[in-house]
C-alpha cells in the first residue's frame, strides 16, 4: 500500500506541474464524501449533484465499500492529499 500511494503522489507531482486553475468544489466535495461519508448519505449527494445513471451508483457504493475499510487516520491523510493535490491540478473538474 505504501508504495502504491507513493508511486501515486508522484505521478500526480509529474502530472500537475501547473497551480494556475481552480479545481470544482465540487468535484472536491463528491470526492471527501467518497472517503468520509456513509453510503447512504453519498449515495444521496452524487444524486443530488450528478443524476448518474443506476448502475454508476452501484459501482461506486461497491468501491465505496472497500474504502470505508480503511482506518479513520488513513482515511484523513487520503483527505489531506486530495486537499494538497487539488492546488496543484492544472485543469477544472467542472462541467
Amino acid at each position: 500500500m505504501r508504495l502504491s500511494l507513493s508511486v501515486l503522489l508522484v505521478t500526480l507531482a509529474l502530472d500537475s506541474y501547473e497551480a494556475n486553475a481552480t479545481v470544482c468544489p465540487d468535484f472536491v466535495n463528491i470526492s471527501k464524501g467518497f472517503l468520509f461519508q456513509d453510503a447512504a448519505s453519498f449515495k444521496t449527494t452524487i444524486q443530488g449533484k450528478f443524476n448518474p445513471p443506476q448502475g454508476v451508483i452501484e459501482d461506486y457504493l461497491e468501491v465505496k465499500k472497500c474504502t470505508d475499510r480503511i482506518s479513520a487516520g488513513n482515511r484523513k491523510r487520503l483527505g489531506e492529499a486530495l486537499v494538497i493535490h487539488s492546488f496543484f491540478v492544472h485543469q477544472s473538474f467542472c462541467l
